[in-house]
């Protein structure tokens, strides 16, 4: 299924301001590659 979609779907890098919780530097799009990513999105109200 992976052959399916290679090179169809290519996501943004983070933006370079983004604020980061619980790492010692900013993350990147290679720093994750071939790993599970969740991602929690939430605010203050």
């Amino acid at each position: 299924m992976a052959e399916r979609f290679a090179g169809q779907v290519t996501a943004p890098d983070f933006p370079a301001d983004a604020e980061w919780l619980n790492t010692d530097r900013p993350l990147g799009l290679r720093d994750l590659r071939g790993k599970i990513v969740l991602l929690d999105f939430w605010t203050f109200c």
